[in-house]
């Protein structure tokens, strides 16, 4: 299994462009993100892999979700509430209120 903590490095960029960061895998951003805002973003591409780079950011940037699959269907936890994936991408405000 994968390390958790930090993205892996095999075919995977970090950019960061003014206020936001964006973590490529392959050609696919799977994950974007500003202080207001999170875009995951799987490209139809729905791998191990591709849930594992999206964890590993949430991780080394503390962003606080976790992704998971369930009966072939994509979720996120987040701030503790669950969110199905709309089509390949979810997008989340990190000014989400708790309940």
């Amino acid at each position: 299994m994968a390390q958790q903590n930090k993205v892996g490095k095999h075919a995977t960029t970090i950019k960061k462009d003014g206020n936001s960061t964006s973590i490529k895998y392959h050609q696919t951003k799977v994950v974007e993100f500003s202080d207001s805002w999170i875009l995951l973003n799987n490209g139809g591409y729905k791998t191990p892999t591709t849930k594992t780079r999206m964890n590993q950011a949430s991780n080394q940037f503390n962003l606080g979700y976790r992704v998971y699959q369930k009966n072939y269907i994509w979720y996120v936890d987040y701030k503790n509430k669950t969110f199905q994936f709309e089509g390949d991408e979810i997008s989340l405000s990190r000014y989400l209120i708790r309940n």
